[in-house]
């Protein structure tokens, strides 16, 4: 203990300057474990096969470049407070706190059509907890937070860019937008009823109140970014070349608002590359490329839906597609098995995060209603959906 205490100034000085380079690392990897894990995937497969000139076909530059243009304008708009200020005025509407938990599930489950689930999330989940928590309805926080985070990861189902795996397959495989929208309708219109049953049921209409508050848009900066949202949306449907997105909105953004560039989640899109990188190796393995076909040609919905409760939807999209051609059940499996386990998908650790921010007392019993929840879900999607096979 004396020799600790007596250490000289520049050695406490030296020590204090590791552990804080500790400290910033371990949150670094808390904050971006599925980033983490993807690099370490990405350099371990990279050990098997070496790189070489065919890692450059590994990536699919149209998603990197829609996704990234998409964060952006969402970032814009998030800056201005419009998102905000849109669920603020719907929740408004209701009295009672039933009807507010519906608005404040469905903002999310429409938010992730448009914006994307994880955005979505970090979007309306603070305006989730300032409803509740002004109202005195904390009681309602879980099961509020839950019913967001599976309204966002099943909301974002119906359209290309609503969940990022969506973008991805809908590249890759080129589906015809009306094909995209009928394979993704039939578990879309049932994750609808199913939370909304869910609502209605578990939540009381008791009267609630909510305060008043003043928010002023820019008129000029909320057009702008709108038209670049349109820009953005007509690129993802290939109705502009995705060059063109990357080199407008970047330069408007550096011109009115860099603050949107530098918020971006280059997390997510680092994930993307070092997850292309690792399916790339995996498909050149004769050993995988062979089982993983075996297997997927058994029930490549089932498969995709159990490799999401493991290794979460992104990944399990980009690696399975590899190694089948049945887009439809690939792209079902990938959405509907978002919901399960924490790590099914990246938008359940954002949630889960906000929640025990708020409720650090209260981890365990998030966990064991959002299992209950989430797997419910999952299992009435998946025999709902091999139903519809058999018919």
């Amino acid at each position: 203990m004396n020799s600790v205490a007596n250490r000289p100034p520049h050695i406490e000085h030296h020590y204090d300057f590791i552990r804080h380079i500790a400290e910033a690392c371990i949150a670094f990897v808390k904050k971006n474990t599925v980033t983490c894990i993807a690099l370490v995937a990405a350099v371990i497969t990279s050990f098997i096969v070496h790189p070489d000139k065919e890692y450059l076909g590994y990536f699919d530059f149209k998603t990197l470049t829609c996704l990234f243009c998409v964060l952006a304008v969402v970032c814009a708009l998030k800056n201005i407070s419009f998102f905000y200020m849109l669920a603020r005025k719907v929740v408004q509407l209701f009295k009672n706190a039933r009807m507010s938990v519906l608005a404040l599930v469905y903002i999310t489950f429409i938010g992730s059509m448009l914006i994307a689930n994880d955005m979505a999330l970090l979007t309306f989940l603070p305006l989730g907890y300032f409803v509740l928590s002004s109202t005195g309805m904390q009681k309602y926080m879980a099961f509020t937070f839950i019913m967001q985070n599976i309204a966002a990861n099943l909301g974002g189902m119906l359209t290309p860019f609503g969940n990022p795996q969506n973008l991805y397959l809908y590249s890759k495989y080129e589906i015809p937008n009306l094909e995209f929208m009928a394979i993704m309708a039939p578990p879309f219109i049932l994750s609808v009823a199913l939370i909304t049953v869910c609502c209605i049921v578990f939540v009381k209409p008791e009267a609630l109140c909510l305060p008043d508050e003043k928010i002023k848009l820019n008129g000029k900066k909320t057009v702008l970014y709108l038209l670049l949202f349109a820009l953005s949306i007509l690129i993802v449907f290939r109705g502009i070349p995705y060059w063109i997105g990357l080199i407008v909105i970047p330069s408007v953004l550096i011109m009115v608002d860099r603050k949107a560039l530098k918020t971006v989640d280059y997390g997510l899109l680092l994930t993307f590359v070092f997850f292309f990188i690792f399916a790339g190796n995996m498909a050149r393995i004769d050993a995988v490329r062979n089982v993983f076909s075996a297997l997927l040609e058994k029930s490549t919905l089932l498969f995709s839906v159990l490799s999401c409760q493991c290794i979460s939807n992104v990944p399990s999209a980009i690696l399975l597609s590899q190694f089948t051609g049945n887009y439809a059940d690939l792209l079902v499996g990938v959405n509907i098995g978002g919901v399960g386990t924490l790590i099914s998908s990246l938008a359940s650790l954002i949630t889960f995060r906000e929640y025990t921010n708020h409720n650090p007392g209260k981890t365990a019993y998030y966990v064991g209603t959002f299992s209950v929840f989430n797997f419910a879900f999952l299992i009435i999607l998946t025999g709902f959906m091999f139903l519809l096979k058999l018919i």
